[in-house]
């Protein structure tokens, strides 16, 4: 499904504030209110958005512990079966099929390095996974939740 430029702007207004009236994201890329709104319900529509969501520091609310968990899964471990099981931790925030080395990558939240330490063993617990190997996050230096730009000369 392609997007047009006005489709691909509403979005970046969206995922900059997903508050945001239909006039004020019409005001920025210069339509009305009600032509942004047939647009964002025609996007939803589509599933191209999926929702709107709040972005929390996780820091503010307790879980002040980062890092990214490589998964080595036993052969034939599916997507889905690791899917499945990592769903069931909060502490697990996005979790990702790679290339490289590993099977997956996960994200993981924790209230402190015991707390994750735990996570951890559970994961490491789990029958399809052979091995982990863990990166702790000491300061994150950029998070963007902006979409990314189709065309460097859009504005």
């Amino acid at each position: 499904m392609t997007l047009d430029a006005l489709d691909e702007r509403i979005i970046r207004v969206l995922m900059a504030d997903g508050r945001a009236s239909y006039g004020a994201i019409g005001q920025k890329v210069s339509l009305s209110a009600p032509a942004v709104k047939r647009r964002v319900d025609r996007l939803r529509a589509r599933g191209v958005v999926t929702g709107f969501t709040v972005r929390v520091e996780p820091a503010e609310i307790g879980w002040s512990t980062e890092a990214y968990v490589e998964l080595f899964c036993n052969p034939r471990t599916t997507g889905a079966q690791i899917a499945r099981r990592v769903q069931t931790y909060p502490e697990v925030v996005e979790a990702f099929m790679v290339t490289g080395d590993a099977d997956a990558m996960l994200h993981v939240f924790a209230g402190s390095m015991q707390h994750f330490e735990r996570v951890l063993t559970e994961i490491s617990a789990e029958p399809f996974v052979a091995r982990t190997r863990s990166v702790l996050v000491l300061s994150p230096l950029l998070r963007r939740v902006q979409a990314p730009r189709t065309d460097v000369d859009a504005p």
